[in-house]
């Protein structure tokens, strides 16, 4: 009986942040799209279960672009710096709606525990591989924590590339690469596969440039 009641209250969480993230985006989407019109490339490429989303990172619009890339109908989780969530009532809304933090200056194991769950429960993780936002001419490496997830979970990697320049009224363009898997050549993935593993996922997103001209 106990095992049930706390399995209902799992369902009954993913349904009310579900809920949430459409509202949110519900309330954000006009207006965005109206100040920084976009399109989509290759949305079919997004698979129909577990994935983690991953986008290059320049700037502060990329996230709610990758949700309005994505579209409501597959809500996204996102792992976000956690100083986002301190913010009085905007942080309590974003968590509301799946967001959750990570501690960037750490190994936070509780955000890594956060996106297990959200994977092991079926649902779509949008993640930032550099990990912070790339300013131009800085080093984009990847951090290996999307790596990592997916090596783990054996759920794919969807690659997206963003614009770097989201101009005012200007309609930029997303897109979204195809879904592929990895794994590690042990029971554990080992150091060097995750950093090989992590600079191919980001020549994967930079490729699909290209396609933006």
């Amino acid at each position: 009986m106990a095992e049930e009641k706390k399995k209902a209250a799992k369902v009954r969480t993913r349904v009310q942040e579900e809920r949430n993230y459409r509202i949110v985006y519900h309330v954000i989407y006009p207006l965005f799209n109206l100040l920084f019109p976009h399109r989509t490339l290759h949305r079919g490429r997004i698979p129909e279960g577990p994935c983690i989303i991953c986008p290059n990172h320049t700037s502060l619009l990329d996230p709610p672009m990758a949700c309005f890339a994505v579209t409501k109908r597959f809500p996204l989780h996102i792992m976000a710096k956690k100083s986002l969530l301190e913010i009085p009532v905007f942080g309590r809304v974003l968590a509301a709606a799946g967001v959750f933090g990570v501690d960037r200056g750490n190994n936070d194991m509780g955000a890594i525990k956060n996106s297990l769950r959200v994977l092991k429960d079926g649902r779509k993780l949008l993640m930032f591989p550099e990990g912070r936002r790339v300013g131009e001419g800085e080093d984009g490496s990847a951090k290996t924590g999307a790596a990592m997830l997916a090596m783990k979970t054996g759920v794919p990697l969807v690659p997206m590339f963003m614009p770097r320049k989201k101009r005012l009224f200007r309609r930029s363009t997303v897109v979204i690469g195809e879904p592929y898997t990895i794994h590690p050549a042990g029971r554990t993935a080992k150091k060097d596969e995750l950093l090989a593993a992590s600079d191919d996922l980001m020549k994967r997103i930079h490729a699909l440039e290209e396609e933006t001209r």
